[in-house]
């Protein structure tokens, strides 16, 4: 299956926290780095997700906030540090580019938030992740 999702980050699921309805997923990217997925039991089931299930996180682009150093006091779990390789801007848009040890990220945010946290390529950030945001996909 081809996707337009560009965030496609393979893992292993670490662990299931059920509860009435929604559960969250530990997953252990190949970086290293830990992400939190919030999915409903009902894809827990479906996928057959338990400790050791290799998957995939897929976070849309526009679902990717950026930081230029690590927030403080902040709800968002899924903090990946990078660098930025790339910065396209629009009229209105910008698209960039992250390298981190989870592998490539896109983000897409406004073209004025890019310009005031001074975005070009060899910019530490930050992408921020809020866990309701992540899918999982099974092979």
């Amino acid at each position: 299956m081809t996707l337009s999702i560009r965030n496609q980050l393979p893992g292993t699921v670490t662990a299931v926290n059920p509860g009435e309805v929604m559960a969250t997923v530990g997953v252990r990217l190949t970086g290293g780095q830990a992400l939190t997925a919030a999915i409903t039991l009902d894809a827990v089931t479906d996928l057959g997700l338990t400790p050791g299930t290799a998957v995939r996180a897929l976070v849309k682009a526009t679902e990717v906030s950026l930081a230029t150093a690590r927030p403080d006091n902040l709800s968002i779990r899924n903090q990946l540090p990078g660098t930025v390789t790339e910065v396209t801007a629009g009229g209105a848009m910008a698209s960039v580019k992250i390298a981190s040890e989870a592998g490539e990220l896109t983000s897409v945010i406004t073209k004025e938030a890019a310009t005031d946290l001074g975005l070009t390529a060899g910019s530490p950030v930050v992408a921020l992740i809020k866990s309701t945001e992540v899918s999982l996909a099974t092979a």
